[in-house]
């Protein structure tokens, strides 16, 4: 109930807030580096919101980091958090085909020590930006990307909460009891091609034995990327099981707002 009556507010509020102006959100590209790479990020926050605020890292679907992932940032900082869109493959590169996508993709999987360190400067960054209180840093992923904030959690990193949008569940090195320190959303389609049945009750399993506190969600009838209005029109170009749905797309969004409140008001 407690839960129910959260939610309520948490709409509530984004009908207020359609109702008046939209906040002005300044976005910035920002470069950092790692391994002697440069890193091509977007960083978004609202200026006038008072003092130090959570940061929000935000880590791109395979494709790179493009305009979707800028968007979600620009997102979270009407929110009234300062968010990271980060570079996980460097230099901003991005991949035109799921062919490039899932070599990309998979180098970072494959050689998981670069990833973990190019998060990590992406962190450090955002903790030293002059709005963020670098005490309250979460991290949410798309698709590639929830694979990848998954994985940083099961690392240990300080994190107050990690959210994966249709993310891979697979781990590099599975959870153990008591490494995980903040709490884990799932946001995932029950249409899923890309995540068996199987998938989800070991990671289910995975988490439950390592005493993670995590809530797994699925959208009935959702596809793999059902939050990226793009999904349809990669679905129909490259022949892959991909589909938009709003209503799963809206709703997670919430979840995600909800979330964040949790963890960043304990």
């Amino acid at each position: 109930m407690k839960r129910l009556i959260a939610l309520i507010a948490v709409l509530a509020t984004g009908l207020v807030f359609g109702c008046t102006k939209p906040p002005q959100i300044k976005g910035e590209e920002v470069t950092y580096s790692s391994g002697g790479v440069t890193m091509k990020g977007y960083l978004a926050f609202n200026p006038a919101v008072k003092g130090k605020r959570p940061g929000v890292l935000v880590v791109h679907e395979w494709w790179g980091h493009n305009e979707y992932a800028r968007e979600r940032a620009r997102m979270l900082a009407e929110l009234g958090y300062t968010a990271l869109a980060v570079d996980m493959y460097g230099e901003g590169k991005q991949a035109m085909h799921p062919t490039d996508a899932g070599k990309f993709a998979g180098a970072l999987f494959q050689q998981f020590n670069v990833a973990k360190a190019r998060f990590s400067a992406a962190m450090d960054l955002l903790k030293k930006h002059e709005t963020v209180n670098p005490g309250k840093i979460a991290a949410v992923g798309y698709c590639f990307g929830g694979g990848m904030v998954l994985n940083m959690a099961r690392q240990g990193l300080d994190l107050k909460g990690v959210a994966s949008f249709h993310g891979s569940l697979s781990a590099v090195q599975p959870a153990k009891p008591g490494v995980v320190k903040g709490k884990v959303l799932v946001l995932h389609g029950s249409e899923d091609k890309m995540t068996t049945e199987k998938d989800v009750a070991a990671f289910k399993k995975e988490m439950k034995d390592a005493g993670v506190d995590m809530t797994f969600i699925a959208y009935p009838g959702a596809l793999h990327a059902f939050t990226n209005p793009m999904a349809d029109e990669y679905a129909k170009k490259f022949d892959i099981p991909l589909g938009y749905s709003a209503d799963a797309d809206k709703k997670s969004w919430n979840e995600l707002k909800y979330f964040l409140k949790k963890i960043f008001d304990q």
